[in-house]
Parts: structure tokens; sequence; C-alpha cells
């Protein structure tokens, strides 16, 4: 285990996992403890996030992340933009069935999430380096897709438009300022859900957007 990864780290997300009700194994402890590790050692070299501390590392990235798994399906989810790997490799670990595409078009964030999948052992996770607009997805796209930093929601419904299912649905976790956003929304959209997010740790405001198309199946996969 990395040096990073400290009992003060280890304690931090027991605690947050505990605090979200998130039951994990001790394959899946490991695994997002050396995810951290990953994180903080290439971060070192390649400025993958602003976010220093391994202990801040737990908070703001893995429980952050994990923090949206009970409104995460079981079909296939692609992370648009998903930087070094957040929400899809968290949700990935504590969800082994679910298959996990990560899409970003910076090579080193991918080259990190590739390690990451090779190093943790993930067969439920396929990093790919594209730009969005340029992502071609298999036969009938995504039933799920989700975003935690990539652009206003208005943009990454329309930059992903192609990308998702005929029923599916996107899910967009925002700041405060989603209530700003939700004014530039396309009226052929329709917000299914919205959940207030409490991150352990955190007094920030976080929220979860499901956005469907207005003529979708309301049922979730």
């Amino acid at each position: 285990m990395s040096d990073a990864v400290t009992p003060q780290v280890e304690a931090r997300l027991d605690e947050g996992l505990a605090a979200l009700g998130i039951d994990i194994d001790d394959v899946q402890r490991e695994r997002l403890l050396r995810l951290v590790g990953l994180l903080h050692k290439w971060n070192r070299a390649y400025n993958l996030t602003a976010i220093r501390s391994p202990e801040e590392m737990v908070t703001r990235h893995l429980l952050d992340s994990a923090v949206v798994l009970p409104f995460v399906g079981k079909a296939p989810l692609l992370d648009v933009g998903s930087g070094p790997g957040l929400p899809g490799l968290v949700l990935a670990i504590l969800e082994p069935q679910l298959e996990v595409t990560l899409l970003d078009s910076n090579g080193k964030k991918v080259r990190f999430q590739r390690q990451a999948v090779m190093e943790l052992g993930l067969g439920n996770v396929t990093p790919v380096q594209a730009r969005v607009e340029a992502f071609e997805p298999p036969t009938g796209g995504y039933v799920q897709v989700i975003s935690r930093a990539f652009a206003s929601l208005a943009d990454f419904v329309r930059l992903t438009d192609h990308l998702l299912a005929e029923d599916g649905h996107w899910l967009a976790m925002k700041g405060p300022a989603a209530d700003e956003e939700l004014a530039d929304l396309d009226a052929r959209l329709t917000i299914r859900e919205r959940h207030a997010l409490a991150v352990p740790f955190t007094t920030g405001e976080r929220q979860l957007l499901i956005v469907e198309r207005t003529d979708s199946n309301p049922g979730r996969p």
C-alpha cells in the first residue's frame, strides 16, 4: 500500500462510507485505498487534480463519487469528462457488476485511468480517449450517462445527446449553480428526479439531477 494511505486516510474512508450507508468487502476497500495512493502518486508528476492531500482526496473524490451510488442503475454507464476516472472508477469498484466506460480527451488523464484499471484489476471498466463529439457509442447508446465536472447542464445534455439510448437518462452531479443552469435546459427535456447529496466531511451544497427526454420511458434500468 502507498505511503499516502495513512491510518487517517483509512479512517476517513471507513467513516465516510458508513455515513453513506455503503457496505464494502475487503477487496473493495483495498481497491479504493489503492486508488487514493495512485492518485496521490500520479498527481505529483501529472497534476491530475488540484486536491493534494490524500485525506481530501477521499472526501472530495471518493466519497463525492460514492454518494450517487443509490441512484445508479445496473445498465452500462458512460462517465463523460471523467478526468482521472471520477466518478466512474469509484462506482465500478462499489458495484462490480456495473459496466463503466470512462470518456475523456486528455491523454495523461486517460493514461492514469488505464493504469488504475490494470493495477486495481477492474475488468468492468473501459477507458476511452476521445472528444465527446467524436465518440461513437455502441449500438443503441448508453442508458446512463453521468458527469461530475464536465460542463454546464445544457452543454452536457447537448454534447452527449447522440450517446444516450432512446429510453436513457443523464445523471448530472452539480453544485448550487444548478438552479441557474436549469433555465437554459431545452424544453424537450424533463428533470425526472432531483436529489440533495450529503457528502461526509463537507459543508458545500451538492445535488444530483436526473434528466430525460420528455418522451422517454420513465422506468429506471
